[in-house]
């Protein structure tokens, strides 16, 4: 039995494989390694879980359709579970390079349901969807059964998108998937372009860092081995003959303030943080929240680590990452 992961060589798809690994399966995983963010840094994601003889990696790009099936065809056989993580992510920078998104998210989401619909023994495909879908809804927690017609952002409304080609797969091909909306993922060998990463980096350098509407906007954030444990007992639970496209929050079910993020890694870094005060950006919302009930309900869902807890760990590895 084989379990495919695409975006294996991003921040949370390299998490998964690692744990997949750990407990014996055969993971092969796809990434395009693009320079959206440190090469270096997905480099060495790959290079540890290298380590294992039971992963094989393909360097591939999802939205090149006919270069993807070509590789991966002869293992279709064989895969019984797919966790597609593989996306442009980034609320910001889809203002920047909308077409990235739409080539990614979009194209390389079909290309991928495609493919699972060609691989006889799947039993299950997990995909990451977003809490951007949700947009400027301001009734919290999160629910996934709240209106999600009002993305604010290009990466939300492609996420959207991905959530509805799933359900018509779903309906034509009886396809067994579950989008997981993510809320912001934090942890070791995380993403650069995130908040409390890019904060981090310019505490330490004695940089500024720039808040919107003082620190007070509130996030959901959740530690990385917590999404990890979400993703994987979700796995042997694919959805029933009524309802095959399933989606699901996977968060902390705890908002909190990104100065409290700040604070926690002032104490870690030992600096303090020079701060500029900024509105809030128009793609930006104000709080996220995550109703996590019905992941609770599928799989025991449990998240156990706090910010308190989480940011130190990050700060332990940041420290080593980058020679502080």
């Amino acid at each position: 039995m084989t379990i495919l992961v695409t975006g294996v060589a991003g921040f949370v798809g390299s998490h998964v494989a690692a744990a997949l690994l750990a407990r014996g399966e055969r993971v092969v995983g796809v990434d395009n390694v693009n320079s959206y963010y440190s090469v270096a840094l997905k480099e060495a994601r790959l290079a540890r879980l290298r380590l294992s003889p039971d992963f094989h990696f393909l360097r591939l790009d999802l939205a090149d359709r006919e270069a993807f099936f070509a590789a991966l065809a002869p293992e279709f056989d064989g895969i019984t579970e797919v966790i597609h993580l593989a996306a442009q992510a980034g609320v910001r920078y889809s203002m920047v390079d909308p077409y990235a998104y739409v080539a990614s998210n979009v194209m390389g989401h079909v290309v991928m349901l495609e493919a699972a619909r060609r691989m006889p023994k799947l039993r299950h495909l997990v995909y990451a969807s977003s809490s951007s879908v949700y947009g400027g809804n301001t009734r919290l927690p999160f629910r996934e059964t709240d209106a999600v017609e009002l993305p604010v952002s290009l990466y939300a409304a492609t996420k959207r998108a991905d959530e509805l080609i799933g359900q018509a797969y779903s309906h034509l091909y009886g396809l067994p998937q579950t989008g997981l909306r993510f809320f912001t993922v934090y942890g070791p060998w995380g993403r650069p372009d995130m908040a409390y990463y890019s904060f981090a980096k310019a505490i330490a350098a004695g940089e500024p860092i720039t808040l919107y509407e003082g620190g007070e906007l509130k996030r959901d954030f959740t530690y990385v081995d917590d999404i990890v444990q979400g993703v994987i007992g979700c796995l042997p639970h694919p959805p029933g003959a009524g309802d095959r496209a399933r989606l699901l929050n996977i968060g902390n079910h705890r908002s909190e303030r990104v100065m409290t993020l700040v604070r926690l890694l002032e104490e870690g870094l030992g600096r303090r943080a020079t701060i500029i005060d900024a509105p809030r950006p128009v793609a930006d919302v104000e709080e996220t929240f995550a109703d996590i009930s019905a992941i609770q309900a599928l799989c025991g869902f449990a998240p156990t680590t706090p910010l308190s807890v989480g940011i130190p760990k990050f700060v332990t590895w940041f420290r080593e990452w980058n020679g502080v």
